[in-house]
């Protein structure tokens, strides 16, 4: 049987055997169903069975073994906690758990469709800019790509919802939480 995620990863990526996957997680499987079925000649409809009960994936009686794949499951990596610099600031406890959803690291997994979660994410993004100072739009960029790779989105956003003004390809933080003390 194998052991190692990554040759468990190939065995699953064909189609067919992506396929019988699907179908065994249904119920048991038959040879002559699925042949009809997805007009596969019985062979390779057989090799394909054969390359799963061979990873652990198909019990003798054609069934799905789940257990199997939630111990493979298991050994995979999991997405890396959102960095402690993160959360470090102004926010509700609330609203760090927010926080810690969207980011990986430092980096956003995901711009939020939300819309208030979506506010939450950009007040943390602005940030990273000094109230008070111009930057350029190269520079906006630069930090915002730091965070995601759709900076011009993450860009649009803060300009929408009040968080950064732009004129004449200058933009300069008007938003978002400043620490006491902070003129804005």
């Amino acid at each position: 049987m194998l052991e190692d995620p990554a040759d468990i990863i190939r065995i699953v990526s064909d189609p067919l055997r992506l396929s019988l996957l699907g179908r065994a997680a249904e119920g048991t499987l038959s040879i002559d169903e699925i042949a009809d079925n997805l007009d596969v000649p019985k062979r390779k409809v057989a090799e394909a069975l054969g390359k799963l009960r061979a990873a652990g994936l198909i019990d003798a009686e054609m069934r799905l073994v789940a257990s199997r794949l939630r111990g493979i499951a298991a050994t995979l990596p999991t997405a890396e906690e959102a960095d402690g610099r993160i959360t470090e600031g102004p926010w509700s406890d609330e609203e760090r758990v927010v926080l810690r959803r969207f980011f990986s690291g430092t980096r956003l997994k995901e711009i939020p469709t939300g819309t208030q979660k979506r506010l939450l994410v950009l007040e943390r993004l602005v940030q990273e800019f000094e109230p008070g100072l111009r930057y350029q739009e190269q520079d906006v960029n630069f930090r915002l790509q730091l965070f995601h790779p759709d900076y011009a989105a993450l860009r649009r956003y803060m300009i929408d919802e009040g968080l950064m003004t732009r004129a004449e390809g200058v933009y300069w933080r008007t938003g978002g939480r400043f620490a006491t003390g902070d003129a804005g």
